[in-house]
């Protein structure tokens, strides 16, 4: 459907200011070009791939941290809480400027020899660990405090509470937000362009100064959005799963 409706703008376009401005057919039909935003693109995904792997585990931490029970453990429950509202304040494009020319002049132990590249990754895995680390904490929260309560009448301590009853009950309630947040990751993976990755944005912009038209960037677009879309669907799918098993419940 979507192919359709492409093709139908193009033909649509292809003779007016628009064709020439964003559907350039010498440009959109060049196998060089298509070569050479792939290459970017597969930049983005590893980018991607990776934040998404550090955020499923951070968030999980945090999220537990800032539900610990006790009086003592007060003062790790404020910088978790404060972690998660910086972070959610703050622009990722920022966090990325910040943390990549940042530390690279700072020369942090552990941290300098990082590649511009793995900055990218630690950026983007701590701005959106701590959106999902909320989406973990509101599944948690979810979860009746009866079944905390009939596990530790079990004899369970509180950390094998979380880890065999609460958590895989509040992970399973939480995979379509949870998803929602790794579209918003994968999108945001554009912006490392600006501390010169040279990925699939920086790329595009590369074909549209060389050939004075701006079709790279609806090159670009098109390759988010055959990635973005087929998740969308996935993430609705689970969806409507989900509130059937409830109503059925």
């Amino acid at each position: 459907m979507y192919f359709v409706l492409f093709i139908a703008v193009l033909f649509t376009v292809r003779d007016g200011v628009l064709g020439d401005v964003y559907f350039r057919r010498d440009v959109l039909f060049s196998a060089d070009a298509w070569r050479s935003l792939l290459k970017g693109f597969w930049i983005n995904i590893q980018v991607f791939l990776w934040a998404e792997g550090i955020v499923l585990v951070w968030a999980l931490v945090v999220a537990i941290v800032r539900l610990l029970p006790h009086r003592a453990c007060a003062p790790i429950r404020l910088v978790a809480t404060a972690y998660c509202d910086l972070f959610r304040a703050l622009p990722a494009v920022l966090v990325i400027l910040i943390i990549n020319f940042g530390f690279q002049r700072a020369r942090l132990p552990l941290l300098e020899n990082f590649s511009t590249m793995q900055y990218a990754i630690m950026a983007l895995a701590l701005v959106y660990g701590a959106y999902v680390a909320e989406v973990y904490r509101a599944g948690i929260d979810s979860i009746h405090p009866s079944q905390t309560s009939a596990a530790r009448s079990l004899g369970l301590t509180y950390a094998q509470t979380m880890r065999h009853v609460v958590v895989p009950q509040a992970v399973r309630r939480v995979v379509p937000p949870l998803l929602n947040d790794f579209i918003g990751l994968q999108k945001d993976t554009a912006l490392i362009f600006s501390i010169g990755i040279f990925e699939l944005l920086s790329r595009a912009r590369f074909i549209n100064n060389a050939q004075a038209t701006f079709t790279g960037y609806t090159m670009a677009a098109m390759l988010f959005f055959i990635i973005t879309i087929p998740m969308t669907r996935f993430v609705e799918r689970l969806q409507r799963r989900d509130q059937a098993r409830m109503r059925a419940g």
